[in-house]
């Protein structure tokens, strides 16, 4: 059993080991550990291991799409915007347009 994360901790000190990762039993090490560092902040298991997964994925897309690839594989997650890396990497264009549709529906919301 890997040593639980310290509560304070940052997005890159959090994620960023999970992109080294190359195997299943490290990931579902490492997986663990993310679950249970997000329960200690007071979430349930189903809600932590959700977060934990969309995290995981949001975070890889700042990486290679073959690393994206692996990480969604390992962690079993997809990308919370882009969905599943196995299908399609985004393109820039792609990515501005789900900023733009991000902001439109925030900026509905709060009329």
């Amino acid at each position: 059993m890997k040593p639980p994360l310290p509560t304070t901790i940052s997005i890159s000190e959090k994620y960023g080991p999970a992109m080294s990762v190359t195997t299943q039993a490290e990931a579902d090490a490492y997986f663990d550990a993310l679950v249970r560092h997000c329960m200690s902040l007071g979430n349930e298991r189903d809600e932590a291991e959700e977060i934990e997964r969309e995290s995981i994925a949001y975070f890889a897309g700042y990486f290679p799409h073959s690393t994206r690839v692996r990480v969604e594989e390992l962690f079993k997650c997809k990308h919370p915007v882009f969905g599943a890396a196995a299908v399609e990497a985004p393109t820039a264009m792609d990515g501005f347009a789900a900023g733009i549709a991000d902001c439109t529906r925030i900026l509905r919301e709060a009329l």
